[in-house]
Parts: structure tokens; C-alpha cells; sequence
């Protein structure tokens, strides 16, 4: 109780023993030991450094969209970024969005101003901190491709990288070496007619539906394209569509997802994600790499 006093402080809302399942798409989760939702950058900063101070495990969410956390939840703090989400035109056809800012509202208001860059993204469910830490892409295109500068709190206070300054790669930046914390981005985009942007966007959104399956809790793919093959067409030539621990499963639809069929358990996700990487690596030779964020040492 303690921590939860202490944190109550600092920020205007909190939450002991919070369900991690109710703020991850897997809807799967434990509690958090205390969970807060920072409304300014001060209030975020100030967590930080408590965590910091007292050795107090942090960890940041923004949708939980790309996430397993543990069954038996996170103790420490579990920072949302889901209310630091504005959005703000500027001039050159570039805009800037806060880390909790939802990627798909970004894609779709952009495409109202004519700005197109961003139409891959509308269907990328999270937000931009998320999209931005993993680089996150879809149809070809990806973050690095529109991003220009990126703001980061450190260890040494807010930084403002540019986008050959965050070693941005498949799925992956520097802000996932430690340490750093995504504010925000700044989006160079280009004119565009916005009737042209939406129809493609109403088109990716389509393909989405058609192959992915969106009806069911998931985090997205379950594991990175290695080089050279594709996930899903592995997992479907070693056997394994459909292939179920509990109430997870390899999903019929697209073999690269694991979804939640109901009542899974982190505990599922994970002995199906090492039967598959069993199965591919013993047929294919190609050991798999999860894309899904394990938290909490999982």
C-alpha cells in the first residue's frame, strides 16, 4: 500500500492490483502491483525516476497490443501511456503525435488533411510509442519510412533524436536498448488527395480483415519474418494450423497468430509458442523469433 500512497503523489490517476488482461489485446494478465496514467510529461518523468530511485520495476504500456504479460502479473508499476495522445499539425506537411497516441486515429486524421505516408499504419492496432519502439510496418511500409525525429526521456533527460539517429530496423530501434522511454514522433508526410489516401486505407483495412483474425484476442504476429521464408507458410507446412495448449491456438486463418480462444492462460501462449519454434526449427532449420513482447521476464 505503500507504493500505491506514494504514487498517488505524483499522478491524478492510479489503480492497485489493476487486471493486466483488461489493457492487453491477448486479454490476458495477472495484476499489477500498481498501475498509473500519467496526463503530462512531468507526471511521467516523475514515475521514472521514482522507479529509478527505489528500484522499483517499471514497466510502460501504451495499448498492449503487441504483449503477453505474466499470469501472475507485474509487480512495481505499470505506466499507461494512453492519456499523452495528442496530435498536432505543423507546417511542411509534417505532424507530431504524443507516445499514446492511437496509430490508426493518426493514419485516418492525416488522410482527412491530405497528408498521405501513414495509410499502412491504419490498421496497425496500438500506439505510436509502441510503433515507434518496434519500428512496426505493415503492406510495405513501415515507421522508419515517414518518421523524422523521435523524442525520448533517458537517463540523461528528454532527447530529440532524428530518425538515422534511432538505428531503426526490422522491428526493432534503440529505444528498446533500456533506458529510453518514447515521448512522442514527428512525421514528415507528403500531399495527397484525401478521397485517394482513404480508399487505400479502406483497402489495407479490408486485406486486414479478409486474412487476419481480428475476431479473436491476439498479439498481432507471434513471431518475426525470419529472412528468406514466411512465418505463416512454416507454421502451416510443419503441421500446425489449428494446433491448440488450452486456450491458445495456432489460428486457421493465419497461421503466423496465436489467439486467445478463450481463457488462455499466458502460461498457454508460451509452451505453444516453443511447440512451434520446436516443430519449424526440427523441420525447416529456422528458429523462430518471437515478435510478441514478453513481460516481466517471461
Amino acid at each position: 500500500m505503500t507504493l500505491f500512497k506514494d504514487i498517488g503523489l505524483l499522478v491524478k490517476t492510479a489503480k492497485a492490483e489493476e487486471p493486466l488482461s483488461r489493457h492487453t489485446s491477448f486479454r490476458i494478465g495477472g495484476p499489477a502491483e500498481v498501475m498509473v496514467w500519467p496526463e503530462s510529461f512531468k507526471e511521467l518523468e516523475d514515475v521514472r525516476d521514482m522507479c529509478k530511485n527505489r528500484g522499483i520495476p517499471l514497466t510502460v504500456l501504451g495499448d498492449g497490443t503487441n504483449v503477453l504479460a505474466p499470469d501472475a502479473g507485474l509487480r512495481g508499476v505499470v505506466l499507461s501511456t494512453n492519456r499523452l495522445n495528442t496530435i498536432t499539425f505543423l507546417q511542411d506537411n509534417k505532424v507530431s503525435a504524443q507516445a499514446g497516441a492511437k496509430t490508426g486515429k493518426l493514419a485516418n486524421l492525416t488522410a482527412k488533411a491530405g497528408l498521405q505516408g501513414l495509410a499502412f499504419a491504419a490498421g496497425i492496432p496500438g500506439t505510436i510509442g509502441g510503433a515507434v519502439y518496434m519500428n512496426a510496418g505493415a503492406y510495405g511500409g513501415e515507421m522508419k519510412d515517414v518518421c523524422e525525429s523521435v523524442s525520448l526521456l533517458t537517463d540523461e533527460g528528454i532527447l530529440e533524436k532524428t530518425a538515422s539517429e534511432m538505428g531503426f530496423g526490422y522491428r526493432t530501434s534503440i529505444a528498446q536498448q533500456g533506458g529510453m522511454l518514447v515521448l512522442g514522433a514527428v512525421f514528415a508526410l507528403s500531399p495527397g488527395v484525401p478521397k485517394q489516401i482513404r480508399e487505400e486505407i479502406i483497402e489495407f483495412n479490408k486485406r486486414r480483415r479478409n486474412t487476419q483474425p481480428v475476431e479473436f484476442p491476439s498479439a498481432g504476429s507471434a513471431f518475426k519474418r525470419p529472412e528468406g521464408y514466411f512465418v505463416g507458410k512454416l507454421v502451416q507446412d510443419s503441421g500446425l494450423r489449428g494446433f491448440s495448449v488450452g486456450g491458445a491456438m495456432v489460428s486457421e486463418k493465419h497461421t503466423g497468430f496465436i489467439i486467445n480462444t478463450g481463457g488462455a492462460t499466458a502460461k498457454d501462449v508460451l509452451e505453444l509458442i516453443e511447440a512451434v519454434r520446436a516443430r519449424v526449427n526440427e523441420l525447416f532449420g529456422v528458429m523462430l523469433e518471437p515478435e510478441v513482447r514478453l513481460l516481466g521476464g517471461l
